[in-house]
């Protein structure tokens, strides 16, 4: 018998759990000869892309090979550019080859394609500012902030950074790059201007989504930082050496950073049903895609109900994984004809635990973040556990892996350290 092909398009957190949700459910009904399971994704790496403002990078990259290979899921080093759902075939770009597959057919697909940063229309934003929506992204701030100390620079505003969005990206890179801007200061001798980082946000109140609970210590974190929060204020255009407001005034600063949120895929677009705002693809309680019939979505390509109240499943990793092996598990059961042993997706609990530099940082409680639950240190320690921990997967060992691909919503992280 021909075995049956389940394609998970995306490497991100949704796409890796939902190869191993998929390879769990295979496993779990005996049927690992009946399917096969593809993971396409233009690189051999998962990146953990919530790490990406972290100064150190070396660990952000996941071999896929040690998640895949161990469950039997291949990987295809390609990028998918469109998918037909009436024939049901996704179009490939592949990676390095240029005679290699440029399509791929499947029973089963899971669209686990992510998002990316957005850019407003401001004149000179894409050419001249940095991000750390990719491990490129963050790999390029690095190699920019590292190279502010080489011989013969000496332009205003060389110390200075201006970060656009005070989203949770925002906040969390902009408590980031004073210590980095100091050290590299340092290693060049200390010349010039002191360091300055300012955080620019449309919003009058910088933070502001991060609840009242979280605004007292938030507010204690940047100014421990050296951050300078300046609400409704934005930026008309960018250069080479700074940013001009909207009031007119022009900021000197080698480095800006857009933080300017996130906008899924452009892929959704190729399925031809109704988006959300987002450009988000909206699933139903299985996380099966209206009206594609055969696709599956999740993490932050996909909008979901999440809880009995109707909250919207939101882009980060907290629901990306659960998402990814809900979906897998039940492209399975769909593809084995078991139905009735599908998981309905839930979410019931939103948390958010936010670094906030040096200083620590926050762990919030509930879909309007109104209980702070940690602050300061103790919430870095667990912020630092889920970093290096809790969201990454188990490597090389088939039967971890396997159980961490069941389908099931992991607990709130514990307050305690």
């Amino acid at each position: 018998m021909e075995r049956g092909r389940i394609v998970v398009v995306g490497g991100g957190f949704a796409g890796v759990w939902a190869a191993m949700g998929a390879a769990h459910a295979l496993n779990r009904f005996g049927a690992s000869d009946a399917a096969e399971v593809t993971l396409i994704n233009p690189d051999p790496f998962h990146v953990i892309r919530v790490r990406c403002y972290e100064a150190e990078l070396d660990a952000i990259r996941v071999p896929l090979d040690r998640v895949l290979a161990p469950i039997g899921v291949k990987h295809l080093a390609a990028t998918a550019t469109a998918i037909d759902a009436r024939r049901r075939m996704v179009s490939l770009r592949p990676s390095g080859c240029a005679d290699g597959m440029d399509a791929v057919g499947y029973e089963r697909l899971i669209l686990c394609a992510g998002s990316s940063l957005q850019l407003p229309a401001i004149s000179g934003l894409a050419e001249h500012s940095f991000d750390v929506d990719s491990c490129d992204g963050a790999a390029r701030l690095a190699w920019h902030v590292a190279a502010l100390a080489e011989p013969g620079i000496d332009a205003a505003g060389r110390w200075t950074a201006v970060v656009i969005g005070a989203g949770l990206v925002g906040l969390e890179i902009a408590c980031e790059l004073p210590a980095r801007l100091r050290e590299v200061r340092d290693r060049a001798g200390g010349v010039g201007e002191p360091v300055r980082v300012l955080l620019l946000d449309r919003a009058t109140e910088v933070g502001g989504a991060m609840g009242q609970a979280a605004a007292i210590p938030l507010r204690a974190a940047l100014e421990a930082a050296g951050v300078e929060a300046l609400g409704g204020t934005t930026v008309s255009a960018a250069d080479a050496g700074g940013v001009v407001l909207g009031s007119g005034e022009r900021i000197a600063a080698r480095t800006v950073v857009s933080a300017t949120g996130m906008r899924a895929s452009p892929l959704a677009t190729t399925l031809g049903v109704p988006l959300d705002p987002l450009g988000r693809v909206p699933v139903d309680t299985y996380l099966r895609v209206a009206d594609a019939e055969g696709i599956f979505a999740a993490g932050d390509i996909a909008s979901a109900v999440a809880d009995d109240a109707g909250h919207k499943t939101v882009m980060s990793c907290q629901h990306a994984r659960p998402m990814g092996r809900v979906a897998g598990f039940n492209a399975v059961c769909e593809l084995l004809g078991r139905e009735a042993e599908r998981v309905r997706f839930s979410a019931p609990g939103y948390v958010t635990v936010l670094d906030l530099g040096p200083w620590g940082a926050v762990y919030t409680s509930g879909w309007e973040r109104a209980e702070l639950v940690a602050s300061g240190s103790r919430a870095k320690a667990i912020k630092r556990k889920i970093n290096t921990h809790r969201i990454y997967p188990p490597l090389d060992d088939r039967e971890a892996i396997l159980e961490a691909g069941a389908p099931l919503s992991q607990p709130a992280p514990s307050a305690r350290a």
